[in-house]
């Protein structure tokens, strides 16, 4: 049953990559003919060799004229045979490019519309090892497939008809023992998908790893998690040799196993066209174009056995990349969009575990009114992110509501719902461009004066200013501070100017006195605005309207600043863990 099943999967894969394949019908079908055209004219030449060389054998005199004619025509075919190839080739390379830039184009999309649960269960050096090497190791496949085996196929037709023309008995001979090579072949290629599929799973764990561990170099130097992390890799490594040797030693058996039956074939055909030549039954020529096909009908099994081989390891790795563009998508979205929005949040009996052995958030509901600025405070694991991921719809609740200005966010388009919600996160990301494409990420067509203005703003100009080439300089991730990157971060979603923001630990990595600036122009920013701000940092949430206590998913106290200090709960326990003396106004409000 295991082995059927692999077979089943390894057909269903192949089927899909034919889909692809056949999009482009119009280069596949000249790949044929000219496949067809060139391997024709290729067989053509033994027969004309054969009756070059019974125009010179024949007893006291050579036919000079019948040679030379005979040679012209060798020549012409040649030439015909050398232009098929080369336009095969070249329409074969285009098909397999656009293949495979087809299904990669899919795969970026079907990433773009994953949920956010699949992308985080999954390690992204696996899924980058699917999109780039997976994908390439199929490009390879795919062209070796299209140039040799359609060749080989019809090689193999077009050798069987010059050589029934010639005589019928050795033919049948020969065809007779093709199911011998077939077998032979068969019986590795089955056995070297599931090892090449191995192969391609490990390969997406060691790429994970090692993703894991450069980018996070100095974690790894800080606690000399070195050696720990070089056993791990070794490991992998380990399995990867064990997995490649097998496929490697199964995979290189198929062709000198099948050259032995194809060998032992053509020494038969030998040794009966010697007993028959002298009897008058074939000539010299038609022998010697008979072993020339014989040789040219073995040689394409022994091509396609390696094709095939090649081929299990290119649908092992199709078989990954298809396996992501099945995976299912987030929930679709409806078409309706939402408006402009005022801010009022109406969320009632929510209900959310990432996994439902373990539950987290439990009956939750809150209202805020517009204009409303709510921090979201407790300890670490109580649902303060996950309660802004189900906010944003990067997760969708079991059960319950969430209603933005009455309208439930489950019956609007996700588009449509983070445009009217600004985010910043504590976990900064960059795109590769200029510092103007990051911060205008939102508006690309902003120009110089709004971009600087809302620099000043976000207090990022002073070092855009200092940078080679101010707005029009080049970064990536690694190029800036994670202060620096927190601040352009912020720069960009000021410049959207959302009805609704979403603050979450969004100034943890700035020093205190440009904390206390972008603080300000934050207030500014969320003036009239229903804010959800999530800190660790009990003395920024100090001016909010409401602030929310969470513990195991439940909100258990909610208040002002001073209301909760006074009610002597949690809030204060949490607070003055934070701070030993009191301030002031501590003092007085009690």
């Amino acid at each position: 049953m295991k082995k059927i099943k692999k077979n089943t999967q390894s057909t269903a894969t192949l089927k899909e990559v034919l889909a692809y394949v056949l999009k482009y019908k119009g280069l596949l079908v000249i790949s044929l003919v000219t496949a067809a055209l060139s391997v024709v004219l290729q067989l053509y030449v033994p027969i004309l060799f054969g009756k070059m060389i019974d125009g010179i054998v024949g007893k006291g005199h050579v036919q000079f004229a019948l040679v030379a004619k005979i040679g012209i025509r060798v020549a012409v075919a040649v030439l015909i045979a050398s232009a098929a190839t080369w336009v095969m080739n070249l329409v074969n390379n285009r098909l397999a490019y656009w293949v495979v830039r087809d299904l990669r184009a899919q795969v970026i999309r079907k990433i773009q519309n994953l949920s956010l649960g699949y992308l985080d269960n999954h390690p992204s050096g696996d899924i980058v090892s699917r999109v780039i090497t997976d994908v390439d190791q199929l490009s390879d496949g795919l062209l070796l497939g299209l140039t040799q085996l359609f060749s080989g196929i019809v090689m193999i037709g077009v050798t069987i008809g010059f050589m029934l023309s010639i005589n019928m008995p050795i033919t049948l001979f020969v065809v007779a023992m093709t199911p011998v090579s077939f077998l032979v072949a068969h019986f590795i290629a089955s056995r070297s998908f599931t090892m090449f599929r191995n192969v391609s799973d490990t390969r997406g764990r060691q790429t994970a790893l090692i993703e894991e561990l450069v980018g996070g170099e100095k974690v790894v130097k800080a606690f000399g998690y070195e050696k720990r992390g070089s056993e791990r890799f070794a490991v992998i490594n380990r399995e990867m040799q064990k997995f490649s040797q097998k496929a490697v030693f199964y995979s290189s058996l198929t062709n000198p196993s099948t050259r032995f039956v194809n060998s032992v074939i053509y020494a038969i055909v030998a040794l009966i066209g010697a007993i028959i030549v002298p009897h008058g039954v074939l000539t010299i020529g038609g022998l010697t174009a008979l072993l020339t096909y014989a040789n040219q009908y073995m040689k394409p099994f022994n091509d396609i056995s390696s094709v095939v081989t090649e081929f299990q390891n290119a649908l092992a790795c199709a078989d990954r990349v298809l396996e992501l563009i099945h995976t299912p998508s987030q929930s679709p979205d409806p078409e309706k969009q939402l408006p402009a929005v005022d801010g009022d949040v109406d969320i009632e009996h929510l209900y959310f575990s990432y996994d439902p052995s373990k539950k987290l958030i439990q009956d939750f509901s809150l209202q805020a009114k517009p204009g409303m600025h709510i921090a979201i405070v407790g300890p670490t694991g109580c649902g303060k992110t996950t309660l802004i991921n189900l906010l944003m719809r990067f997760y969708d609740a079991e059960s319950g509501s969430i209603a933005i200005d009455g309208c439930n966010i489950y019956d609007v388009s996700r588009p449509s719902l983070r445009k009217n919600i600004g985010m910043v996160l504590q976990d900064t990301w960059l795109k590769h461009g200029t510092v103007r494409e990051n911060i205008a990420f939102g508006h690309p067509d902003a120009t110089d004066d709004q971009i600087w203005k809302v620099a000043r703003a976000a207090h990022c100009d002073t070092f855009i200013r200092q940078m080679s080439r101010g707005l029009d300089t080049v970064i990536d991730d690694g190029d800036l501070s994670q202060g620096q990157k927190q601040l352009l971060c912020i720069a960009r979603v000021m410049f959207i100017d959302p009805p609704m923001l979403i603050l979450d630990e969004a100034t943890s990595n700035i020093d205190t006195r440009t904390e206390l600036r972008v603080q300000a122009a934050f207030d500014k920013m969320m003036t009239g605005k229903t804010s959800f701000v999530v800190a660790h940092r009990l003395s920024t949430v100090r001016n909010a309207d409401i602030i929310l206590v969470m513990r195991d998913g439940q909100i258990i106290e909610q208040g002002t600043h001073r209301t909760l200090l006074k009610q002597n709960g949690f809030y204060a326990k949490l607070y003055n863990s934070q701070f030993v003396l009191t301030n002031v106004e501590e003092a007085a409000s009690k």
